[in-house]
């Protein structure tokens, strides 16, 4: 069976075939905004990035028990490239999925797809409603407040920091700067 590099429309379309829900919708697109972000800052490829975090949670509308299992099953049917099924399949790591983040790619995924949610909710709580004007030292302090974004674990964030050897400060900026990128797609400009 060959596999073909999907495009951006392509998995945009993939993505909202199998998800409605604009919150979800909206996710995707703000990991998206991080991982073509994190490509950019390590010389890495931007698309096949971008593309990876667009679809990482593809199932989780629809086959919620089934997270990361149906995806697999849904891109191996469309033909993708087992790298990229891999990449999205590993951000489950230890949740739903055994496949560890091994790639530096599947790293970033794996940190910052939790750490996008405390994010938006940081970003929502202040006046200006934006991820425009939101720096790291407000996420962190968010953050040791266990009971404010109580959904995100924080562990796995802190994992996927020392997987990369990065301080969680910076992934937090960079998490912001590329959030800061598609604000408007994501209902973050203010």
């Amino acid at each position: 069976m060959n596999s073909n590099i999907p495009t951006r429309p392509q998995a945009y379309s993939l993505l909202t075939q199998y998800n409605q829900n604009d919150s979800l919708i909206k996710h995707a697109l703000a990991v998206e905004g991080v991982m073509r972000f994190a490509a950019r800052k390590r010389g890495e490829d931007e698309d096949k990035w971008g593309i990876i975090g667009l679809i990482h949670d593809l199932d989780y509308e629809q086959f919620p028990e089934e997270h990361c299992r149906k995806t697999e099953e849904i891109l191996k049917e469309h033909n993708w490239p087992q790298e990229y099924i891999r990449a999205a399949i590993s951000h489950g790591w230890g949740i739903c999925s055994d496949v560890e983040p091994r790639s530096e790619l599947e790293k970033v995924l794996y940190a910052i797809d939790e750490l996008t949610g405390l994010v938006v909710t940081t970003a929502l709580v202040r006046p200006s409603k934006s991820v425009m004007d939101l720096k790291a030292k407000s996420v962190k302090k968010k953050w040791k407040d266990k009971r404010f974004a109580a959904g995100v674990d924080r562990s796995i964030i802190e994992k996927g920091c020392n997987m990369l050897g990065m301080e969680i400060a910076e992934l937090i900026t960079d998490t912001i700067m590329g959030m800061q990128e598609v604000a408007a797609e994501i209902g973050l400009q203010g």
